[in-house]
C-alpha cells in the first residue's frame, strides 16, 4: 500500500502559515539593519509583490512595523513593538526547540 503524498510533490512541500510569513518579513527587515526597501523584502522573505504589499499593510496595522519615505521610495523599519516581539519569538522558538519542536 502507498501512502498518500509518499512520492508526490505534495509530500516536500511545505506551506509557510501566515504567522510565519510575519516573521520573515520582520526578519528581513532586522537583519538589514531596521530600515529596508519593499524589494529587499520581497527577496528576502520570498513573497510576491501582491502577497508583499498585503502583509505590510497588515504588520502596519498591527503597529510591529512602520512605514517612512524615503525619496521616491518606501522603507519599513520595526517599531518597538515589533523588536520585543521578535525578542520574545526568539526566546520561544528556542524554548520549543528544546523539547524537539521546530516552529
Amino acid at each position: 500500500m502507498i501512502e498518500p503524498g509518499v512520492g508526490s510533490k505534495h509530500a516536500t512541500t511545505k506551506y509557510r502559515s501566515q504567522f510565519r510569513i510575519y516573521v520573515d518579513i520582520m526578519r528581513v527587515i532586522q537583519r538589514e539593519g531596521n530600515q529596508t526597501k519593499p524589494t529587499r523584502i520581497l527577496y528576502g522573505a520570498n513573497l510576491s509583490h501582491d502577497r508583499l504589499v498585503k502583509y505590510l499593510e497588515e504588520l502596519k496595522s498591527l503597529g510591529v512595523i512602520q512605514e517612512s519615505p524615503l525619496d521616491e521610495d518606501k522603507t519599513y523599519s520595526l517599531t518597538q513593538k515589533g523588536i520585543e516581539f521578535l525578542n520574545d519569538f526568539r526566546k520561544v522558538e528556542d524554548f520549543a526547540g528544546a523539547f524537539g519542536f521546530k516552529l
